[in-house]
């Protein structure tokens, strides 16, 4: 095996750090698109949100890849894979996470929904063959005791619709990115999150027409419109970018438990915007978490994993 150079492990380091920026930027995209779901789910049924949010994600995106000098066009063998993911990742995902919301609260979603790490991590190990670390061991760690501090209570008074719901969403998100790492997909990530927000919002789509009839989105007040807008733009069409982005250049388990982020900020801005009050008992919760992101964040940055040529 051909040995790597100071300056190619220098360029791997970089991407790997790189990498790990856009977990932070993806954790504000996806931590205030819960917030914005809450708002719109006061005016518009779940089916139609998400038909008109993953709409508008991906109608975005199947703009900029043509502008950004990308290509549209996929093999058939690959779409298969975009098709699978964008049925777990975007469709499932959606859905369940959107009835969720209905029956609980928004900042108990969010964290539920993001036992994903967790799921990840062995699936991770199961079928792709990546190792657990110390620092992962620890995050890993300090993920399960937050995430079972935050959930017990729920548990206390019975079986919530909601709890299952979140965690179908954390199971559609898990096979998506565990699924698509497997496949080895050599697809740009951003004609990846295009194509999977294009069949997923198709799928969609039927359950809309289905179960509203069709979009019911108007008439309804402008911060429901901004949210919607929010939604399409930010928290499905810019994120799916990222996460696709850095799934490409970070192990799957990296790149799930750097991603406990978004709760963090999903959970304060509920209590901000939201009007959630967390109790004592979510905020050693959450301290966890953030404790468990930090260290998957801060760690030694690793061998990227990405398709780009070196640098001459």
């Amino acid at each position: 095996m051909k040995k790597s150079t100071p300056r190619v492990r220098a360029w791997q380091r970089d991407a790997a750090t790189g990498a790990k920026l856009l977990v932070l930027l993806l954790a504000f995209a996806w931590g205030f698109n819960w917030i914005a779901a809450a708002v719109a789910l006061r005016e518009v049924p779940p089916w139609s949100l998400r038909f008109v949010g993953t709409g508008i994600g991906a109608l975005a995106l199947l703009i900029a890849v043509p502008l950004s000098g990308r290509k549209l066009a996929v093999s058939g063998a690959q779409f298969k894979h975009i098709a699978i993911a964008g049925f777990f990742n975007v469709a499932f995902f959606n859905i369940c996470s959107a009835f969720a919301q209905l029956n609980g609260a928004t900042s108990r979603v969010v964290i539920i929904t993001y036992s994903m790490p967790i799921w990840t991590t062995a699936l991770s190990c199961l079928f792709l063959g990546e190792q657990l670390n110390r620092v992962r061991i620890v995050a890993l760690t300090l993920c399960i005791a937050g995430l079972g501090i935050l959930v017990e209570p729920l548990f206390a008074a019975g079986l919530p619709l909601g709890v299952f719901l979140a965690l179908g969403s954390a199971f559609g998100w898990t096979i998506a990115t565990v699924y698509v790492k497997w496949a080895k997909l050599n697809v740009d990530p951003l004609t990846n999150a295009a194509w999977q927000l294009t069949f997923g919002t198709a799928l969609i789509a039927i359950g809309m027409f289905v179960f509203d009839g069709y979009p019911r989105v108007w008439p309804i007040g402008i911060e429901y419109a901004i949210a919607i807008l929010f939604i399409g733009l930010f928290g499905v069409g810019l994120a799916h970018f990222l996460w696709w982005t850095i799934i490409a250049r970070l192990p799957a388990t990296t790149a799930a438990l750097g991603s406990l982020l978004v709760p963090v900020i999903g959970v304060v801005g509920s209590s901000v915007i939201l009007g959630e009050r967390p109790t004592l008992t979510d905020i050693v919760g959450f301290a966890l978490i953030f404790a468990a992101a930090a260290c998957v964040l801060l760690q030694k940055s690793e061998k990227a994993t990405l398709r780009a040529e070196m640098p001459e």
